[in-house]
């Protein structure tokens, strides 16, 4: 997949990597400006925006995405320069800076001609995130004129061994917080982003989320394990993927289960998504059932999960 026609039909060999993320806001007085991106188009009471906001104010008035994010460059950048390729990584946000138009001027600043895209996401979305993140650098590189470089996007990592690795490290280490008694029956609840039911059904998003969650399950040898969602916020008239984590766990309670462990495998790194509604909301939510709730890390820029990346990269080249 690339987003720019080859010159004379020969594509430049690669020089850098582009990241891709979300964004978010780093402080409180950008919540509303970049909620306000985010919503671009989009019909939305003031209320549901007011709410959005208070999220974020709840956790200081800013998202852990972008620091994320550079870390995971960061690591990225290490890596490929100890084991190569030996390649700058540049980071473009979707929706706050650095937006990823002025990730591209950049580009174009330091003669990049062909970068590799990485999507930070581990799952194929389709028209809900992964093709708007396609379209945002296929809209910057137009912006930025003919010196604009190729990207050519690497795969999701859904399946990939380390971070299926990474990700059973994350689960495991709050498996053996549960007294062992109970940890072989205690519920596994891996969570992803509810999407639109209509954008599913024209995606590979919850098939790779299935195959993810059966590999760590696999892994662990855990046979209690379910595929949940979470953080819907369309129309409630309009169907989105289902069950939602909070009804998975008052279903939970009915059934008189103890513990939880909730895995958000359909995220790679923390957001607000991951720390208010799963470690505030859905956390307040068993406490009040008399459920022990553990909530496993996001892989972020764990050490496995950047080997991973490092070698999408790798394949892409190879690709050439």
């Amino acid at each position: 997949m690339s987003t720019k026609r080859r010159r004379g039909n020969v594509a430049p060999s690669f020089d850098a990597v582009l990241m891709i993320a979300f964004g978010g806001p780093t402080k409180s007085e950008e919540i509303r400006p970049f909620l306000a991106n985010v919503l671009r188009g989009v019909s939305v009471p003031p209320e549901r925006l007011e709410e959005a906001a208070r999220h974020y104010e709840a956790l200081g008035g800013r998202s852990p995405i972008t620091e994320l994010t550079f870390r995971q460059a960061e690591s990225l950048t290490a890596l490929l320069e100890r084991e190569g390729p030996k390649l700058p990584v540049y980071v473009g946000m979707r929706y706050w800076h650095p937006f990823v138009a002025e990730t591209v001027k950049q580009m174009v600043r330091d003669r990049v001609r062909r970068a590799v895209g990485l999507i930070m996401a581990a799952h194929d979305s389709g028209a809900a995130s992964w093709d708007r993140s396609v379209r945002a650098v296929a809209d910057a590189l137009v912006a930025a004129g003919p010196k604009a470089p190729h990207v050519d996007f690497a795969l999701p990592c859904y399946n990939h061994p380390d971070f299926i690795a990474a990700m059973a490290e994350m689960v495991h280490a709050q498996l053996q917080a549960i007294p062992h008694a109970h940890r072989h029956v205690t519920p596994l609840i891996f969570t992803a982003h509810s999407i639109p039911a209509s954008m599913a059904a024209s995606s590979p998003y919850v098939q790779q989320l299935e195959i993810s969650c059966r590999l760590v399950a696999e892994t662990l040898g855990h046979p209690c394990w379910s595929l949940v969602y979470q953080s819907r916020s369309g129309s409630l008239k309009e169907p989105w993927l289902e069950p939602d984590v909070s009804d998975v766990l008052r279903r939970l309670h009915t059934e008189g289960c103890r513990s939880v462990v909730v895995a958000p495998i359909g995220f790679v790194c923390d957001n607000v998504e991951v720390r208010y509604d799963l470690d505030i909301a859905a956390k307040a939510l068993a406490d009040a059932l008399g459920i022990d709730f553990k909530r496993a890390g996001t892989v972020n820029d764990h050490p496995l999960y950047i080997r991973a990346l490092a070698d999408l990269v790798r394949r892409r080249v190879a690709q050439g």
